[in-house]
Formats: C-alpha cells, sequence, structure tokens
C-alpha cells in the first residue's frame, strides 16, 4: 500500500505548533515526522530564516518527506532517540524547540503490511523501521512463556499475561504464529474479555505490548528526552504528545525531576541553596484535545500534551533519571 493512500491527522494540531515555537528564527527539531502533519503546521510558524530537521525511523514516512519541497526543512531517516548524534553529524549542537509526537502513526496502523493491527491480516511484523531488528514473528517464536509474560504484563498491563503466554507457547509448537489474524483469534480464544470494556478485543493489550517491545519504544522515549535537555538553548521549548499511560508517566516524570533536580537529595544535608542543582526545565504545562477535535478525529481522546521551557542551567552530565 502506498504511503500516500494512507491518511494521518495530526492531534492537537493548534495546540503543539504554537507552544513550541518560540522564535520563528530558531532552529527545531520534528522527532516524529510520520506523514508530516506536525512538521508542516511547525514550517508554518517559521521565518524564512527558520529550520527544521525532522526524524523518522519507517522509510515510507522519510519517502513521504519528499513531498515537503522546503528549503527550511530536511529530513533523516534514524530514530528520535539518536537526534542529538545525528545533529552533530551537521553541525547543529543546540537548538530552539523539540517536539514529540509518541507512539504508532496511523497509516502504520492503517497498512496491513506493517502488522501492527489486527483489524487487518496482515504479517505479524510490527517494525517501524522494516529495514532493521527483529521482527514479532521471530520473537514470538523465540522468547520463553516467562519472557513473554513480562512483557505483556509490564507493557501491556495485561492481568492474564502468563495464560496468554503460555497458549502461544503450546501453538507455535505445532505451527509458526507468523499472521496478525493468527495471533489474535488465538488470544480473543484464550483470555475473556474486559468486563468493564466488552467492545475492547482481547487481544488489544498483547498487541501493544508486543509492538513497545519489538521497537524499544520506552527506552528510545527516555533516550530522546534527554538528549533534547541537552540540546535546547535557554528559553527552548520540548513539547511531547503521547497516547497512553506508559509513555505519559515517563513524561511526566522527566519534566517533574528535570523542575525540581534537588529533590532526590537528603534535605537533612547542610546545602546552602546555591549548592543545590538548579531547576533544568520550567514547569511543564499539560494539555488535552478539545471535546470538538476528540468528535472529529477519535485518535486524539487519549493524548496528551505536556511542554516546558529549558532554563539557563548547564544540563548535568548524569542527566536526568526516570
Amino acid at each position: 500500500m502506498q504511503a500516500e493512500v494512507l491518511v494521518h491527522r495530526p492531534v492537537l494540531a493548534e495546540e503543539s505548533p504554537r507552544l513550541l515555537v518560540t522564535d520563528p528564527n530558531g532552529v527545531y527539531v520534528d522527532g516524529t515526522f510520520g506523514r508530516g502533519g506536525h512538521s508542516r503546521l511547525i514550517l508554518e510558524k517559521l521565518s524564512p530564516q527558520g529550520r527544521l530537521i525532522a526524524f523518522d525511523r519507517d522509510e515510507e514516512a522519510v519517502k513521504a518527506a519528499a513531498q515537503i519541497q522546503d528549503p527550511r526543512f530536511q529530513i533523516i531517516h534514524a530514530p528520535f532517540a539518536s537526534m542529538k548524534e545525528e545533529l552533530a553529524k551537521i553541525g547543529i549542537d543546540k537548538v530552539t524547540g523539540i517536539f514529540l509526537d509518541i507512539g504508532v502513526s496511523s497509516p502504520q496502523i492503517d497498512d496491513p503490511e506493517r502488522g501492527f493491527s489486527f483489524r487487518f491480516d496482515g504479517p505479524l511484523d510490527m517494525r517501524m523501521d522494516t529495514s532493521a531488528g527483529e521482527t514479532a514473528a521471530e520473537w514470538i517464536a523465540r522468547a520463553d512463556a516467562a519472557e513473554m509474560a513480562k512483557v505483556f504484563k509490564d507493557l501491556g498491563e495485561e492481568r492474564f499475561a502468563m495464560k496468554a503466554a503460555k497458549a502461544i507457547e503450546k501453538v507455535r509448537t505445532k505451527e509458526p504464529i507468523l499472521r496478525t489474524k493468527q495471533l489474535a483469534d488465538l488470544i480473543a480464544a484464550t483470555l475473556p474479555r474486559n468486563k468493564k470494556d466488552s467492545a475492547q478485543h482481547p487481544a488489544t493489550r498483547i498487541f501493544q505490548a508486543i509492538r513497545i517491545h519489538v521497537n524499544q519504544e520506552l527506552e528510545q522515549l527516555k533516550r530522546a528526552l534527554e538528549s533534547a535537555g541537552s540540546l535546547l538553548l535557554p528559553g527552548g521549548v520540548l513539547a511531547v504528545i503521547s497516547f497512553h499511560s506508559l509513555e505519559d508517566r515517563i513524561v511526566k516524570k522527566f519534566f517533574e525531576a528535570a523542575a525540581n533536580p534537588a529533590s532526590c537529595i537528603d534535605p537533612r544535608l547542610p546545602l546552602l541553596p546555591s549548592q543545590l542543582p538548579q531547576p533544568l526545565f520550567n514547569r511543564a504545562v499539560r494539555i488535552l484535545p478539545s471535546e470538538k477535535e476528540c468528535e472529529e478525529n477519535p485518535r486524539a481522546r487519549s493524548s496528551v500534551l505536556r511542554g516546558a521551557s529549558r532554563t539557563d542551567a548547564p544540563w548535568p552530565e548524569q542527566g536526568v533519571q526516570v
């Protein structure tokens, strides 16, 4: 399926650029290009002297970026966790703003060949970068029940994690699990439906957990937040949209720790105020989509935008522990 056919509507489309762009002449980063919805909106707020560097680990997204014919814009095929190293290669060590839209994009979900969704039957891939790494099918084929159960519980918050893992382990001894429908049907036959949300497919949490694990999404997010903090100029803004609690919890804790680094120091220590670590970010704001946007774009319902500006305190070598 061609990338152009798959439409992605950016969430919080007005709020994100407004929060992010503080200097139209600055250098900005869109760490998650997707299909360029937010990138185009950011470019609209930049002057002719402004610059936007986008990142994406998905080759299809990089191809789609060719549609943006703007001298202020460039795309880099790399995960956002590598932004600091990749920017250094093109001579950039400081930026004015960094934007991250975490998670899987609508075109990725809607393309059966990517294997992200059980709404369509397709190969069990789930990699955001199809040129590298282990597929979901390959991981399922090699992981034992204990490893699978831990992933399902930790990353999918699945109550019946071990039951699902053992069912997969049993079935794969008879035949390989290679298709999304094959896995979804197996989980549906194994796990009960959610009593609080009977419309939710029993495989929802399992698919989420496998996708996050295969792409190392939470580790990538932590690295990206750390890189962003060290890259931003004083007054520069980090803005992050997340879609589920695991991601949002990491973002929230990062901003809280960066705004109050002295909180981890024993208050009984006889330290002067000047000896305490200074805030690295100002207090973060939290923005939710409007009711109107949620009605027009159901994907926006679970989105949360958090953002804060950097202070002039030097970024510590040990970083911010989340």
